[in-house]
């Protein structure tokens, strides 16, 4: 009876050993699976918001006391240029305005990614145009006004750019072809100031005020060393960029303003005289 009790204890202790053995494995088939979870760690990193890629084009708006138009222009202008199917921005430069064409400017930055606002507490035209351009950030780009912003001119400005056969591309409202409905006043004044520029500093052309679109690579030299301001800069930069070899081309457009001068006319005179003649000193006499 001892011996059968011994010997029965012995196979109860006999099945039990390799269970204990079996479990032993186990322990390490847990060890891969930690692994497993470091290569998920990185999958997260391209989910973190990063910087836009620069733009393809740069539009540039000076703005001043335009609160009646601005909220309507860069709408309809945002609407036209995502239907040419490339990437943008709208630069809205504000520059010392009395009424809410401020506000209106950062409400629009908040309402479209594409626009920025830049403001200035000083009523300078040409500033508030170098800044712009300064700012951009696009291949190329577009100097508007607020009372035109004419995407007919942007198509085939790029066109030309696109096709290489020019580096500025100027919209001349005096170009035998264009059609200039503004006042006759308007007009006149034009035809002085193209022929002032021509006779005293040796400008090649007929407009350098109003529409340009330029590759921006090839202009920040030229916007670099412009020397003066408010309603003179473009002047400047059209007649630098002949003197430095830009290729530099026009093209016709068509202008209706849709509203008034927010400066009176008259009241640029002693501004543009003073800027034409350190201008002249500059570039005739000072030879820089």
């Amino acid at each position: 009876m001892q011996a059968q009790e011994q010997s029965t204890i012995a196979s109860f202790e006999a099945i039990q050993a390799p269970a204990k053995l079996e479990l032993a494995p186990a322990k390490p088939e847990l060890a891969p699976a930690k692994p497993e979870l470091a290569p998920a760690k990185p999958e997260l990193a391209p989910a973190k918001p990063t910087q836009a890629a620069a733009p393809e084009l740069s539009i540039v708006i000076p703005c001043y006391n335009e609160e009646a138009i601005l909220w309507g222009s860069v709408t309809e202008l945002h609407q036209g240029l995502t239907q040419l199917g490339r990437t943008f921005e709208i630069i809205v430069s504000e520059n010392g305005s009395k009424d809410d064409t401020r506000a209106i400017a950062e409400k629009l930055s908040r309402a479209f990614e594409q626009v920025r606002a830049i403001t200035s507490d000083e009523p300078n035209y040409g500033k508030a145009l170098r800044r712009g351009i300064e700012a951009a950030r696009g291949k190329y780009v577009l100097c508007e006004e607020i009372d035109l912003c004419d995407l007919h001119f942007h198509v085939r400005a790029l066109e030309i750019l696109d096709a290489d056969g020019a580096d500025m591309v100027v919209g001349s409202k005096a170009h035998p072809q264009a059609k200039d409905e503004r006042p006759m006043t308007r007009r006149a004044a034009t035809m002085v100031i193209n022929g002032l520029l021509r006779v005293l500093l040796g400008f090649r052309g007929t407009d350098t005020h109003g529409l340009k679109a330029f590759r921006r690579d090839h202009l920040q030299y030229t916007v670099s060393k412009c020397v003066v301001d408010k309603d003179l800069f473009a002047s400047e930069l059209v007649i630098r960029a002949q003197r430095y070899d830009v290729r530099v081309t026009e093209i016709p457009i068509t202008i209706h303003e849709k509203r008034p001068p927010s400066i009176h006319l008259f009241k640029r005179v002693p501004n543009v005289l003073k800027n034409l003649a350190r201008l002249v000193y500059v570039i005739r006499i000072a030879n820089r």
